[in-house]
């Protein structure tokens, strides 16, 4: 009878979100990841892919997993301090480390486990964290996860982020934010960020997820705003998106990677990543270190699109980044433009509330898109009827 009660609740549940066109279903490729995939033996030109650089199944990365399996085997058995990593992981921290400027770094099993794990590590109830109004699901978690306050400060709105400074007492305080943001595709203001965080004695955490291997010639939003890494500044990254392969870092002092090596619990009680994923991501960052290359293509596509896209009408106020958005005013309209673009062979998901308060398309080109690819795009888009948006 219990049993019975609670199915009838879920399904009531799940018809609510139906109603509303919020209703997600899984979707399954049946090949690789890159600019065109295949979804029920139909191949799509895709764009809703974070492969920023094509590197997903590029052939360097492939032979350096099948190495690896050979000499290492696959499964862990274990977390790292029970000896379940290889000298693999050791020496990609080392070399992340000497690729974002700081003394040591430490490899999480993904951008989430990193931000729920470190955010707790490096806070108490005597602190108190500052986090843009924008910043990403895990970060959020991250928060509450953490015994520390929270402040929530207006999307990039360093004034508003000075006026919570000032007027905050803690033992200690941590200014929390992505660097690009996935959902808009705009950029934090780090630079002014950076200094109020001085100004303040304040840590500061950045989310660079979206931002290495794309700014920075790759190395990530400090470079790109010519900041030099400081003690108290500490970079999470992944090398999910631009490096091809799965996994995320911390990079900072060495105190402070001690300090949540022996305190984060995302990290002390989880298997360590397999020594082929390892070598995956050490083979995606020496790609990213010796072919500049990618970058430019990247950011040319970026351009195109970009341009192309205010030359149909679909100006994006927001983006600086190659995440670009076609806003809907309602989520039906995006869901029927989202199809419209189906049917032609694009793919380009709606992203829907929770994720966004307001609904859109979200795009994200890639080094691997060719010039075709973004022509049949705005090809398509032009031809979109406008009230598809409303």
């Amino acid at each position: 009878m219990k049993i019975c009660y609670y199915v009838s609740v879920f399904e009531r549940e799940l018809k609510e979100l139906e109603e509303k066109h919020l209703l997600r279903s899984l979707i399954s490729r049946s090949s690789p990841q890159g600019p065109v995939i295949t979804i029920n033996k139909k191949k799509y030109i895709n764009f809703s892919s974070n492969d920023y650089l094509g590197l997903a199944g590029n052939p360097e990365i492939l032979r350096a997993v099948q190495v690896a399996l050979k000499r290492h085997a696959f499964g862990s058995g274990a977390s790292r301090l029970l000896a379940g990593g290889s000298m693999l992981h050791k020496k990609l921290e080392e070399r992340i480390a000497g690729f974002k400027g700081t003394e040591t770094a430490l490899i999480f099993n993904s951008g989430y486990s990193a931000n729920t794990g470190v955010i707790p590590s490096i806070t108490s109830e005597r602190d108190m964290i500052f986090s843009d109004e924008l910043n990403h699901a895990s970060i959020i978690d991250g928060c509450r996860l953490s015994r520390a306050g929270t402040l929530v400060y207006r999307h990039r709105d360093t004034a508003h982020l000075q006026t919570l400074l000032r007027k905050t007492r803690a033992r200690r305080k941590v200014v929390i934010t992505d660097t690009v943001f996935s959902m808009d595709g705009d950029l934090a203001p780090i630079k002014d960020i950076h200094e109020l965080c001085r100004r303040h004695k304040a840590l500061f955490y950045l989310d660079d997820a979206h931002g290495t291997g794309v700014l920075g010639r790759g190395r990530g939003a400090l470079v790109h705003f010519g900041i030099t890494p400081e003690a108290w500044v500490i970079q999470m990254g992944t090398f999910s998106k631009a490096f091809g392969a799965f996994g995320a870092f911390v990079a900072g002092s060495a105190d402070i990677i001690q300090w949540i090596a022996n305190t984060a619990r995302s990290f002390l009680f989880s298997t360590a990543l397999p020594s082929c994923v390892i070598a995956a991501a050490s083979a995606g960052l020496r790609l990213v270190e010796r072919n500049p290359s990618l970058l430019r293509r990247l950011w040319a596509n970026r351009e195109r699109l970009f341009e192309g896209l205010k030359s149909i009408g679909y100006h994006d106020p927001f983006s600086m980044s190659p995440i670009i958005t076609v806003r809907t005013a309602r989520v039906s309209g995006a869901l029927r433009l989202s199809q419209y673009l189906f049917e032609r062979g694009i793919y380009v998901p709606a992203i829907r509330p929770p994720a966004v308060s307001n609904p859109r398309l979200r795009i994200t080109i890639t080094a691997a898109h060719t010039e075709k690819h973004v022509d049949a795009l705005l090809a398509a888009l032009k031809k979109t009827d406008l009230s598809l948006l409303y």
